[in-house]
């Protein structure tokens, strides 16, 4: 074989194996890398206030899909909820099973009643077993209504399976429509 044509071949092998490499590290990046270190263990926090819930909405993200509740009442602030994996939600006062689609349930419950003090309702809801939207999504399979009882509101997320979660509170600003806000994050994967 002469010299230029192992040069030649030794050239495609080596343009071969860049594209190859190439590839494979292409698909690789195109995934993004999202280092949660959050768990699946409850979450909650009893700082209590006298917040009312205003609205449900959700959100996705590259790693994650996101729940927020907006509160609102005598201040910006806002900090009593416990966020956990049940077995199942009982509905606030009936205690009749909640149902929802998914792997794994969390239960969602604000210390924020859906009602002001005479009764009428700070949260008009359309549909109570589907309060937001989440077609589509890569862990939320459905989020329902559980019920506004003794002056805390209820919600069931239907999760893809048991995967890890984060939850935090946004500060709003006083005086104004930017209200406090309950963010629960639901990891896409481990």
């Amino acid at each position: 074989m002469s010299r230029h044509r192992i040069l030649r071949v030794l050239g495609a092998v080596a343009g071969a194996a860049a594209l190859s490499l190439t590839a494979l590290t292409g698909t690789a990046s195109a995934a993004p890398f999202c280092g949660q270190v959050w768990g699946s263990a409850p979450e909650s926090s009893q700082q209590y206030d006298r917040e009312r819930l205003l609205d449900v909405r959700s959100g996705q993200h590259a790693c994650f899909d996101r729940l927020v509740l907006d509160l609102g009442g005598e201040d910006a602030t806002f900090g009593s909820y416990d966020v956990r994996y049940v077995a199942q939600v009982a509905e606030d006062g009936s205690g009749r099973p909640v149902p929802v689609r998914g792997g794994a349930v969390l239960q969602v419950v604000v210390h924020a009643p859906a009602y002001d003090d005479e009764g009428r309702s700070t949260y008009e809801r359309g549909n109570d077993r589907e309060l937001v939207a989440v077609g589509g999504y890569a862990t939320l399979r459905q989020v329902a209504w559980a019920g506004s009882y003794e002056g805390h509101s209820q919600l069931a997320a239907g999760v893809r399976a048991r995967l890890p979660f984060r939850v935090f509170t946004l500060a709003g600003t006083p005086n104004s429509d930017h209200t406090p806000r309950l963010v629960i994050d639901v990891a896409h994967r481990w």
